[in-house]
């Protein structure tokens, strides 16, 4: 007959059994990065010898489907021997895809935006030492009715002087999802405007015929590990409520 001392015993090895099982799928979750592409970048065609200034942006983004809200991250990294000195970062949105801040950034007036775009905002590094990195929260929203596109120009100093540009690259999809809280977008993927079935590629498309980007996100392991510890945790509380029981007849 079990009693009541062996009934906690039990309870308390359920409870830890599911506190050891959290951590881990936590720790993956945390590890896991977030992926970025350097997709549709090339080097500026009078940048000078030793710069190698490439920018990156994450595969994916999710976007709101009822307000359009969506957020990003815009990475710049120099891969030369030496520090760039000062460089300016542009990140501006075209078509459906319309910047609404760059945190630490300045938006660009109206009247100097980039030809096409409808946003932009100017980031001013002072100076990037060779193999660093630096990474900038970009919020905007998307119209998932229209394609969009966005572009990351790295000029030297106060200069024209092109040292890369990224894009202007698309983000979109090709099935949206209209009844889902929110939409993945891809990049380099043109988005098909809600309710059409097909979409006209733009000119600065460069996935190959057929290509199918890789899938992103950081796995599920957190609510696996949740649910393997809610059930660790009734069965742990079943066994202690039915030895309660044994114990008090």
């Amino acid at each position: 007959m079990y009693t009541t001392r062996q009934g906690k015993r039990a309870f308390m090895v359920a409870a830890a059994a599911a506190v050891l099982a959290l951590p881990v799928g936590s720790a993956a979750l945390a590890a896991e990065p977030v992926p970025g592409s350097s997709a549709g970048g090339k080097a500026g065609p009078s940048a000078p010898a030793g710069y190698r200034i490439t920018t990156e942006l994450p595969e994916r983004i999710s976007v709101d489907n009822r307000s359009g809200k969506t957020e990003l991250t815009a990475k710049v990294t120099n891969k030369g021997s030496a520090a760039t000195g000062a460089v300016r970062l542009t990140v501006a949105g075209f078509q459906g895809l319309t910047v609404d801040d760059v945190a630490g950034c300045t938006k660009v007036p109206e009247a100097r935006l980039p030809k096409g775009s409808n946003s932009a905002y100017s980031c001013a590094i002072d100076s990037l030492a060779s193999g660093k990195s630096r990474t900038f929260d970009v919020t905007a929203h998307f119209d998932l009715n229209r394609q969009g596109q966005i572009c990351l120009p790295v000029t030297l100093g106060n200069t024209e002087t092109l040292l890369w540009q990224q894009g202007p690259v698309h983000f979109g999809t090709r099935d949206p999802v209209s009844d889902a809280p929110d939409t993945p977008l891809m990049l380099n993927t043109v988005n098909v405007p809600a309710g059409s079935s097909t979409a006209t590629p733009g000119p600065s498309e460069s996935a190959a015929p057929g290509e199918r980007l890789p899938e992103t996100g950081p796995p599920s392991v957190l609510p696996l590990a949740g649910a393997a510890a809610g059930l660790l945790l009734l069965g742990g509380a079943g066994v202690w409520i039915t030895t309660r029981r044994s114990s008090h007849r």
